[in-house]
């Protein structure tokens, strides 16, 4: 079995009478004259109408009550009346006699025949009124027994979902439905199921079913799905999809399938069990939103070290590992700081993990376990837009104590101020630490603009490759071999751009400590070239 077409539209007509049921009515003294063959049509309302020509003004479903008054005298046209009434849909004809007419005419007798249409005589005492009047009491009639069948099942439903949640909710719209019920994720994945009476066939459906759903979500291409949606399928059968929503926030989808058209009372159980689901998800959602606050409120409170802050690293002990240990995760210059919580809560919650995250300013710290790695860090960012995710800067401190998740968010800050586009683990930062503190990355920059750029301007000058030839020389230790080795030149030419060098910068090389602060400032020159605009791009490498 597999989904077929597009989405269909909904046929509105909730019940009808069939010709067969309105024959029996002795009391009406209604003969069948033609078209055996109709009798299990459903007539959905009554029209008495004299036009030669009525078909423009019908629908399809009517019975029609005429005496004939408007019939042409051809036999040939009158032939065609009985078929352009069955072409449009009509039910059945009621032809009343005695009046225009003692007899039905043998052409309209064998048209019906012809066509299947229902063809009855209804007899001069009896009055198209009371035909119509028995017509429209039996449609009422049903239309309250549908109405009353529907409460029956939401109140039977309501009870499943108190007492067994979604799955109750799933049972109950599939017995009510006659055929299976899915509710599937917003990634197409079924999670919950129920067969309902439809027999072995019940798994292909499903699976059938939530095909359909997928085609659906991918034809949306992340744009909203419609709310409610009338699947065709292979079989003859339909499926009706309704998407699981409160606000703009999206659940999952609850499908159905359905005998033939569905109807008015079909929707209505199906948007009752739509709605008992919206709570059932919601629920968990609401105590997990508000359980965040707290989280977040008591995480603020532990970074900032004011009173109660022993009170919040209490709240704050689901968080650690076996061990008891936390790792802390700041994210810098973090936009939109709405859709990050919301990224990090889904994949957290994905792991049956609670969230702890308190943003201050342009600034988002996260408490993870003392066991989470980096891989799992950047994880927690992956639904986020690409051109979002790239300029992120994150930072991860080392394990520590929960007590001093301080000292675990001053690392992690400095991690992520060496950071863009991939994390960074403050255990590995080693040689780039200074780099990360602003005020000794402003002092570094100084330096540079007073050693380097006298060295960048004479190399303009001469083409005499003396920073190159210095960079080298400080970052090989001050060994000559290897450093012109770097530089392809020998070490006697590297010997005399050093001196020229010094010369330059008015330096002693031969100090290990100017050495140290010449190189630092080179570094701290050469990041701010290439880095951001604040000079807190990503490490050299």
């Amino acid at each position: 079995m597999s989904v077929v077409g597009e989405v269909c539209s909904t046929d509105w007509s909730a019940v009808a009478v069939s010709v067969r049921w309105l024959l029996g009515q002795a009391d009406l003294s209604l003969r069948l004259r033609a078209g055996s063959a109709g009798l299990s049509a459903e007539i959905t309302f009554a029209v008495t109408t004299e036009l030669p020509d009525p078909a423009r003004w019908l629908s399809g479903g009517e019975l029609i009550l005429t005496t004939g008054l408007g019939l042409p005298d051809d036999p040939g046209q009158r032939t065609a009346y009985i078929h352009g009434l069955r072409e449009i849909g009509v039910t059945a004809v009621g032809f009343g006699t005695g009046l225009t007419f003692e007899e039905v005419p043998d052409e309209l007798i064998a048209a019906a025949d012809d066509c299947g249409l229902a063809l009855f005589e209804v007899p001069l005492a009896t009055p198209f009124v009371a035909v119509a009047k028995t017509v429209m009491n039996r449609l009422a009639h049903q239309q309250y027994e549908s109405v009353l069948t529907a409460t029956r099942v939401q109140t039977r439903m309501t009870r499943a979902t108190a007492v067994r949640g979604a799955p109750g909710t799933l049972a109950e719209l599939s017995l009510a439905c006659g055929g299976p019920a899915v509710i599937i994720d917003r990634t197409a994945k079924v999670i919950h199921t129920a067969r309902g009476p439809g027999g072995g066939d019940a798994d292909d459906k499903t699976e059938a079913i939530a095909a359909g759903i997928g085609h659906l979500i991918t034809r949306a291409g992340g744009r909203a799905f419609p709310h409610s949606s009338v699947v065709p399928l292979t079989d003859g059968g339909v499926a009706v999809v309704q998407a699981i929503r409160i606000g703009a926030r999206t659940h999952g989808y609850l499908a159905v399938e359905v005998t033939g058209t569905p109807s008015p009372i079909d929707q209505l159980i199906i948007g009752h069990a739509n709605s008992l689901l919206v709570l059932e998800f919601e629920r968990p959602d609401r105590v997990r939103r508000e359980q965040g606050q707290v989280h977040g409120a008591a995480l603020a409170l532990a970074l900032t070290g004011s009173t109660g802050t022993a009170a919040a690293i209490g709240l704050l002990r689901t968080a650690t590992d076996d061990a008891g240990r936390i790792r802390m995760l700041t994210v810098l210059d973090a936009p939109a700081s709405d859709a990050l919580r919301q990224a990090v809560d889904d994949q957290l919650a994905a792991r049956a993990r609670n969230l702890f995250l308190s943003a201050e300013g342009p600034a988002v710290s996260i408490l993870l376990r003392g066991t989470d790695d980096l891989a799992l860090a950047s994880s927690l960012f992956d639904t986020l837009d690409d051109a979002v995710r790239r300029h992120l800067r994150i930072g991860l401190s080392a394990p520590h104590a929960l007590a001093e998740v301080r000292t675990a968010a001053a690392e992690s800050r400095m991690a992520a101020g060496l950071a863009l586009g991939a994390p960074v683990d403050a255990t590995n930062i080693t040689g780039r630490t200074l780099l990360a503190v602003p005020e000794t990355r402003n002092v570094l920059t100084a330096m540079g603009m007073l050693l380097v750029e006298p060295l960048e301007r004479h190399d303009a000058a001469h083409d005499s490759g003396l920073l190159d030839s210095l960079r080298a020389y400080l970052e090989a230790n001050g060994q000559w071999e290897p450093a012109a080795a770097v530089l392809g030149v020998h070490r006697h030419t590297l010997r005399s751009r050093i001196v020229k060098a010094a010369e330059v910068i008015g330096c002693d090389l031969g100090s290990a400590r100017v050495r140290a602060e010449v190189l630092l400032a080179i570094i701290a020159r050469d990041q701010r070239a290439h880095g951001p605009e604040d000079g807190s791009g990503p490490p050299l490498r």
